[in-house]
């Protein structure tokens, strides 16, 4: 798949996929918000926002408040693909939340995904 069929994904579609993947392993919605919200910069009221308007990911993450400072200690690999080298900025967030789901998914505490 393209970068450019990615970045024009609605993230509205995506979202509940994040959120299932967490809850097929014990964790919730609200972890998953959480992460969200501590990557972007957005609030509970802009994130639902965003998804109400079925934004892309290129608008998502192009009209995030601030991306967390502490995103680039975010390494690791997605896809087979290690976030850390990886050169499109919108692509890098986009692994970024994937990883950080993936964390979530394997029982990693939020303190150490959030990179506290």
């Amino acid at each position: 798949m393209s970068n450019e069929r990615v970045f024009k994904m609605a993230f509205s579609r995506v979202y509940p996929l994040l959120v299932n993947k967490a809850e097929r392993k014990g964790r919730t919605k609200e972890e998953v918000d959480e992460i969200i919200l501590w990557l972007t910069g957005y609030d509970e009221v802009s994130l639902q926002e965003q998804l109400d308007k079925n934004v892309d990911y290129e608008t998502f993450f192009g009209q995030a408040p601030q991306m967390n400072p502490n995103s680039e200690k975010i390494t690791g690999v997605v896809c087979g693909v290690r976030v850390e080298n990886i050169e499109d900025p919108l692509m890098q967030k986009i692994r970024w939340l994937d990883k950080l789901i993936d964390e979530l998914a394997k029982g990693k505490s939020m303190e150490k995904i959030l990179r506290s």
